[in-house]
């Protein structure tokens, strides 16, 4: 049984008094609420919503979809952040698997038809209304997010409010986060990333977060140069970070006085990583998280920022690596190749609708089965190789993780992108494929060249036996490479 929430934002209620109601909680370019603005607003959009089921959010990133969000939250309404770029068929089925109430929009946006049947609430941040009294049990849902939909339509997960509570006070715990960090982010507002670390982790420190709106290394330089002590990002970012640090002393400034880089949704090339230490004496952290968990591992403020790894188990938090039969990897060998499996309050509760899913994706004893594939280090630091499902290849009797191949070849000077996948040989059982995105299209790597520079790095076996060049590789909103869109041919 569930017992009693406490605030998910201790600072947004009470309705904030005296100096802490001044403190500036949110900045999306030139708009800004302190924290009394936001609670007023946010209270004033809760009114509005009422005692809806579930309630869409139009998730812009925009001030109105932060207010939205937080103003579900005080109002105990599961909230379903829609992504503004969802095609027609997937919209579709989110609201009809979510079935929501209404929609939360921005006054200027333009809705699609698929919304039009939905009672639409325009967020008024100059709204004013009392925050209601938070009354929701720990285990009751908070957001219903949908996961990318990669191996068929996309699954709602339903994540409840203590695992919000949990994850962002574990973070708090192993990155020295308080109200006194200002947090700079472009990150899209309909993941977990960008929405529950992004913002409502600042929130519930009683911190701020100041979002570019779009993602630019000005912006980002800007907002480091003037106060802002923490920047998140996704792979994608650092790179273009990592290609423009040569030539901007201002950027280069703005991130040597960051307390904290950190990177998540993906893992960040060791070369780029190696490139941000090199110009700024700062080093990028990484962290480990998922739609159904939230956040699992981190790199700690106080520990050593390893290029490659995803730190430790957060406090709270239970990990193991295991067999393909499920029995557990004891060894800390950095070469144990095995699945993660998580156990913790940080976890989702069900995917919407489909008690078969959720069923399989935990085991017999409450570990929700990742499909990450992991190595542990002697010291407990957790390095990804890779998904099960597309990054875990066997070749001639070894299971090789595609993650660290990519890493290798990222640091040849002819390589501009990489990705590793596998293909059924007769001989090796699966043989490595090399995706390559040249550095001179006019010159591109030879196998022989990236092969000696694999196996160099590695080991023989690692080496790649295909090399495809192409002129890009597919990514999602949050940069991953879509490995199933690359077809052999």
């Amino acid at each position: 049984m569930s017992s009693l929430s406490p605030a998910l934002f201790p600072a947004l209620s009470p309705a904030p008094s005296g100096a802490r109601a001044d403190r500036p909680a949110l900045r999306f370019g030139e708009r800004s609420l302190t924290y009394a603005e936001l609670a007023a607003a946010a209270g004033a959009t809760a009114g509005r919503i009422g005692a809806a089921g579930r309630v869409a959010v139009w998730a812009t990133p925009a001030m109105e979809t932060a207010v939205a969000v937080v103003a579900a939250l005080l109002a105990g309404v599961p909230a379903v952040p829609l992504n503004p770029k969802s095609g027609d068929k997937e919209l579709a089925h989110i609201l009809s698997d979510s079935e929501p109430s209404l929609v939360l929009a921005p006054p200027d946006a333009q809705l699609p038809p698929a919304l039009g049947a939905l009672e639409r609430v325009d967020v008024d941040v100059d709204a004013r209304g009392p925050v209601p009294e938070d009354r929701r049990a720990d285990g009751d849902p908070a957001l219903v997010v949908y996961t990318s939909g990669t191996t068929g339509p996309p699954k709602g997960a339903v994540i409840p409010r203590r695992a919000l509570s949990a994850t962002l006070d574990a973070l708090a715990d192993a990155w020295r986060w308080t109200g006194d960090d200002v947090l700079v982010q472009g990150l899209p507002l309909f993941h977990v990333h960008g929405l529950v670390l992004g913002i409502l982790g600042p929130l519930r420190r009683g911190g701020s977060v100041r979002h570019l709106g779009r993602f630019s290394t000005e912006g980002a330089a800007r907002e480091l140069n003037s106060g802002a002590t923490m920047l998140f990002g996704v792979p994608t970012m650092y790179h273009r970070i990592a290609e423009t640090l040569p030539g901007d002393p201002e950027l280069a400034k703005a991130l040597a006085g960051a307390r904290l880089l950190v990177s998540g949704s993906a893992a960040l090339p060791v070369h780029d990583h190696e490139r941000i230490a090199a110009a700024t004496g700062r080093r990028v952290i990484e962290r480990y998280g998922m739609t159904e968990t939230l956040m699992n591992t981190s790199v700690r403020a106080d520990g050593e920022p390893r290029a490659g790894a995803v730190g430790v188990p957060l406090p709270g938090v239970e990990l193991r690596l295991v067999e393909e039969d499920g029995t557990p990897i004891a060894a800390l060998d950095g070469e144990s190749v095995g699945e993660i499996q998580v156990r913790g309050p940080n976890l989702f509760t069900e995917y919407l609708n489909r008690p078969d899913a959720t069923a399989a994706a935990f085991t017999g004893d409450g570990f929700f089965r990742t499909g990450d594939m992991a190595v542990r280090d002697p010291d407990g630091y957790v390095r990804i190789v890779g998904r099960k499902a597309t990054d875990l290849i066997k070749s001639g009797g070894y299971k090789i993780g595609a993650g660290e191949i990519e890493n290798a070849l990222l640091e040849h000077p002819s390589v501009r992108e990489a990705a590793v996948t596998g293909e059924a040989d007769p001989d090796l059982g699966e043989r490595i494929v090399a995706w390559i995105v040249p550095a001179d299209p006019a010159a591109p790597p030879a196998l022989e060249t990236l092969a000696d520079h694999v196996a160099g790095r590695l080991a023989p076996h690692k080496r790649p036996r295909v090399v495809r060049h192409v002129d890009a590789l597919p990514r999602n909103d949050m940069g991953k490479i879509m490995k199933r869109a690359l077809t052999h041919g």
